[in-house]
């Protein structure tokens, strides 16, 4: 459905939430090392990634690996400098969502690579610095979601009743 890319993601935490997010949505999490953790099992699991076997996730050796692996993926770079409001954008099924390193955004040689005309920011008051990099991803996944029609969600409880009864749900 969607790509979100975290360039070079600095603190577990918040990448343990994107994995979560993208179990949830069925968005696929691409890593573009270098890491600011390990891995590992036993790393994961304290740091709260534990979702990675819920979860599509790619571990990248650099952005150009991973540019590659998206190639024909339209790749819209989220930053606090973005050219249009996130929620202006017209979506697609594919589209690829760049993040930068929590502590310093994305350099400005990967915007010029990934072109800043696509790029998007989330509106802030005056004297922001940023949000959170697992709420930016968030929003900007559910949002894009939303406009494709949340389609491939659960169904909701009474539709997933009135199927597993064999009765026709009611639209009202």
């Amino acid at each position: 459905m969607f790509h979100i890319v975290l360039y070079e993601p600095e603190i577990p935490p918040n990448t343990g939430n994107a994995i979560r997010l993208c179990a949830n949505t069925g968005a696929t999490l691409h890593l573009v090392k270098p890491l600011g953790f390990l891995l590992d099992d036993k790393s994961l699991q304290r740091s709260g990634l534990d979702y990675h076997d819920l979860a599509c996730a790619k571990v990248h050796e650099s952005l150009d690996a991973c540019l590659e692996e998206l190639a024909g993926a339209r790749v819209c770079a989220v930053e606090t400098t973005g050219r249009r409001c996130y929620s202006d954008l017209d979506y697609r099924a594919g589209d690829a969502f760049l993040f930068g390193p929590e502590t310093r955004g994305l350099p400005d040689t990967v915007l010029d690579r990934v072109g800043r005309e696509s790029s998007v920011f989330i509106p802030m008051r005056p004297h922001s610095r940023s949000i959170n990099l697992s709420n930016a991803v968030a929003l900007v996944a559910y949002e894009a979601w939303r406009q494709l029609g949340f389609s491939g969600r659960a169904p909701d409880a009474a539709s997933a009743v009135a199927h597993a009864l064999g009765i026709k749900a009611s639209t009202e």
